[in-house]
Formats: C-alpha cells, sequence, structure tokens
C-alpha cells in the first residue's frame, strides 16, 4: 500500500483545465491561486491549489481551492469541481497522517448563511481529535413519506 504522502498526479493525466479566465481582482483565494499573495502551499496544479487555513481550527487545517473563482459550488462547472474532489483523499490522509488526526471533516460552505467567509469555492479539510471542543450540530429530524414525494418530484424537476 501506498504512503499516503507518496507522490503521485492527482487528476487523470488527460484532464487538461478549459481555458477559464474567471478571476475577481479582489479576491484573496484567486490572488493565492496567481502567487500574488503567499501561502504555506501543500499542492499545485493546473487547476488546483491547497495551502495551510491561517485561521485554522485545528493544527494542520487546510483549504483546497480551484484557481477559477465561482463564488459557490452550483455555479462551477463539474470538471472544476472533480479537480478539487481529486486532490481530497490524497491530501486528508497526508493531513491526517501528519498531525495524528483521530478524524477529520471535509467541509465546503456555500454562502454567508452557511459560514462561507471567502466568496470562493474551497473545501476545507479540518483534523479532529476526541475533546477537540469544535463539535456540530445536527439536529436530525424525520422525513415523512410525502414530503419525500414532494422533494423527490421537486428536485428531480430541477436536474
Amino acid at each position: 500500500m501506498p504512503s499516503p504522502v507518496e507522490k503521485r498526479p492527482l487528476t487523470g493525466a488527460s484532464m487538461t483545465p478549459a481555458y477559464d479566465p474567471r478571476t475577481d481582482p479582489n479576491c484573496i483565494f484567486c490572488k493565492i491561486a496567481a502567487g500574488q499573495i503567499p501561502c504555506y502551499k501543500l499542492h499545485e496544479d493546473e487547476w488546483v491549489v491547497a495551502f495551510l487555513d491561517i485561521a485554522p481550527l485545528s493544527v494542520g487545517h487546510c483549504l483546497v481551492v480551484p484557481k477559477a473563482h465561482y463564488e459557490t459550488l452550483d455555479r462551477m462547472p463539474a470538471e472544476w469541481a472533480g479537480a478539487c474532489a481529486a486532490v481530497l483523499p490524497r491530501l486528508s490522509r497526508a493531513v491526517v497522517a501528519a498531525t495524528a488526526a483521530a478524524g477529520w471533516n471535509v467541509l465546503q460552505n456555500n454562502g454567508r448563511i452557511a459560514g462561507q467567509a471567502v466568496g470562493h469555492v474551497h473545501f476545507h479539510i479540518i483534523p479532529r481529535r476526541e475533546g477537540d471542543g469544535l463539535g456540530y450540530r445536527w439536529p436530525a429530524g424525520k422525513l415523512e413519506a410525502s414530503e419525500a414525494q414532494r422533494l423527490l418530484a421537486a428536485i428531480t424537476g430541477k436536474l
């Protein structure tokens, strides 16, 4: 089994990013991706840059950021989302191994109400330990069959 930090391509050899001029000159993540602002870089390829979060929730908290500017995930083409997703497993393994974390969260927020602080899609890898105090709220409800049918029709009708 390969080591969690073994070097190998994170994206398929046939994946070449389509030209995408989307950048925002006022976006901190666009500036980091362009090399205009320094970061503690963990990974970079033609699609994605990953770096340590400078306001970490835990030791090893890092971000995976597409180089093209998309404010929310629903606005991002699948090829860009896939490029970000391709980085997550290997980087997660490396972060967990380096920090001896007991687990980790992969988090992606869309919109201020959901906790998105920077208006550029990004994925958090947050190492977790017992008693770290981070927690999360997940007050699960109950999905009734009639509501499930209504949602099923509404959502699939928008696909």
